[in-house]
């Protein structure tokens, strides 16, 4: 026993001693030291990292070094090349997840092997041409390309609502942050860069800065998914946990894939979630309801309605047929800060000061959104007294509505 225990310390300090050796790594890349100088370092003095000490690694360097979300963001794509070929090998066996059909990690790595395609073939072999042939035929290739490449947003968003929410209850924020910021300037690049193909007055040497950052970005966080995050979340995830991630899937969608055959793990006591029919009755101040009555008047309401609690935890979402925005329930029980991408964070949160403090009662947006026209509205809820109870979410597509003239006064 003592055999044991002391190897666990051996361990224990070998691990503490391997972190602090990767903070002081990423230090230097902070610190303007080149990637070279500082593999040598790596590979001189580790042999093998586990993807929970690059979590952790990550996670330290924004709470206790003080770095920015930002500058982490920078960083992470610096210290992947660093890092690249040294990550230990978890995901080699057949009974594995991502070799599991149905299974949340095998869509994403189905989804991964299209994106690797798309990216690194069709819309890199178009780059080659449009570099030795800057023409508005080979520009159109490029936009076509690009234009597909949207669908990326399926996949992260299944990432970011997905899957981040369960890591945050392990207490795993940093490195979610990170990847999502990284994820939403790979969206920006690509709608940029769709913008400047749809103009006469496009630049080859912009178009030509874009693609190479689309094309290194998006191979990039492919990596980091499959051989970071997936194996991270792999560690933490019970199977339970993946089975509520499989299962709203397709409200999100996938990215150059079919939706796939439901995963049903081997187990007998697998019970579907949405099989049992909710009871009860809700004795209201102006009437009476059943729970089922206010859940189908609720989700027939031809707006989308979210609300977060005084801790700013979102406790509920209407489900209507067309959503405008996704949502999941595994935003349930999150804050809602968590819910936005880290560059909007600091939005949310001066909206909700304004909420609390009495500052404000309400807050509007508008915003075109695809084909729509979408009005955002947001609403301090108080008790009586006074007192700051929440916010209300109000969102409602108004294009048909702005085109409403005259008048009518009798049915269709």
């Amino acid at each position: 026993m003592s055999e044991m225990i002391n190897n666990r310390e051996m361990d224990t300090a070998e691990k503490s001693e391997r972190q602090a050796l990767l903070k002081d790594i990423i230090k230097e890349l902070h610190e303007g030291k080149s990637v070279e100088d500082v593999r040598a370092r790596f590979e001189n003095a580790i042999d093998k990292i586990s993807v929970s000490e690059i979590s952790q690694m990550e996670q330290s360097l924004m709470e206790e070094e003080g770095i920015s979300v930002d500058e982490v963001q920078r960083l992470c794509s610096v210290h992947t090349a660093v890092f690249k070929g040294s990550i230990e090998e978890i995901h080699g066996s057949s009974n594995d997840p991502q070799h599991r059909p149905g299974h949340p990690v095998h869509t994403f790595f189905q989804e991964n092997k299209a994106i690797d395609h798309h990216v690194n073939f069709k819309l890199a072999l178009h780059r080659d041409q449009f570099a030795k042939d800057a023409s508005g035929e080979t520009a159109s290739k490029i936009l076509a390309d690009v234009t597909a490449l949207l669908e990326l947003d399926n996949h992260y968003s299944r990432k970011e609502n997905l899957l981040f929410p369960y890591l945050e209850k392990y207490g795993i924020f940093g490195p979610t942050k990170v990847m999502w910021g990284v994820d939403d300037r790979i969206r920006a690049t690509i709608k940029e860069l769709r913008l400047q193909l749809n103009e006469d007055s496009w630049k080859k040497e912009d178009v030509m800065e874009s693609l190479n950052e689309i094309v290194n970005e998006v191979s990039e966080m492919i990596y980091k998914e499959e051989n970071i995050l997936f194996p991270m979340a792999l560690e933490k995830l019970t199977e339970d946990e993946w089975l509520k991630i499989e299962r709203e899937g397709d409200v999100i969608g996938y990215t150059f894939i079919e939706s796939p055959e439901p995963w049903q793990p081997e187990r007998a006591d697998l019970k579907d979630e949405g099989a049992f029919m909710k009871e009860g009755i809700i004795q209201l101040e102006t009437g009476i309801l059943e729970v089922q009555q206010l859940e189908l008047m609720m989700n027939h309401l031809p707006v989308d309605i979210t609300f977060i609690d005084e801790n700013d935890v979102v406790r509920y979402f209407s489900h209507g047929k067309e959503r405008i925005f996704h949502r999941t329930k595994s935003i349930i029980g999150r804050t809602v800060q968590n819910c936005h991408p880290p560059q909007s964070s600091h939005i949310v949160n001066a909206l909700l000061d304004d909420f609390k403090s009495g500052k404000k009662d309400v807050e509007d947006f508008w915003i075109p959104f695809k084909d729509k026209y979408v009005l955002i509205r947001y609403f301090a809820v108080r008790n009586k007294q006074g007192e700051y109870k929440g916010t209300v979410e109000f969102t409602q597509n108004i294009k048909s509505i702005q085109e409403i003239t005259g008048e009518k006064r009798l049915m269709s």
